[in-house]
């Protein structure tokens, strides 16, 4: 079972996301209902250790708090690019729920990811997308921002990968409110 931690995007959010979702060949899009906001992700795992990392999950505790997605950017930022994102605003309430995530997951025999974290929702990969349209697009949403919404939960799921993309499953909610 392969799986990652993520707050998910309210319907709003992804709507306003799909709508700048186009006008790039050869892009692959992301759905809009599997764009979210990892921040973690675990990997496989045996369906055993599911119930554990749960438990250890439901130990983090935190208030719900604003987040707000700002600015277009892609990876890597230096080479061609293979992906691209949506920035997220400086914010150090979901940092600190980051630290707390990674920590219930270290005590369920998880190891970090030893990347920094840089929250983004992936919008699509353009590997075979020509970079001076991908450049235009980058130009064209350096500026883009949404008004910032209330993230009151986190959600553990699952991923199965498909020739199509992967298909995200909620396995359990997490709430913000303590």
């Amino acid at each position: 079972m392969r799986l990652f931690v993520a707050i998910e995007l309210p319907a709003a959010v992804k709507d306003e996301l799909e709508r700048i979702s186009c006008g790039l060949p050869r892009a692959r899009w992301v759905p809009a209902d599997q764009r979210h906001l990892t921040l973690s992700f675990i990997g496989e795992v045996d369906r055993a250790e599911l119930d554990n990392i749960i438990a250890c999950l439901e130990t983090v505790r935190a208030l719900a708090f604003p987040l707000q997605l700002a600015g277009a950017g892609c990876f890597p930022p230096r080479r061609d690019p293979r992906v691209l994102w949506v920035g997220i605003e400086k914010s150090d309430p979901l940092t600190e729920l980051k630290k707390k995530i990674d920590r219930a997951l270290n005590r369920a025999g998880i190891t970090p990811d030893s990347r920094k974290f840089f929250p983004h929702v992936t919008l699509a990969r353009v590997a075979r997308t020509p970079i001076g349209r991908t450049a235009r697009f980058l130009a064209e949403h350096s500026g883009f921002a949404l008004p910032p919404f209330e993230v009151t939960s986190f959600l553990l799921f699952s991923s199965r990968l498909t020739p199509d993309g992967a298909i995200h499953r909620p396995e359990a909610e997490f709430l913000l409110n303590e």
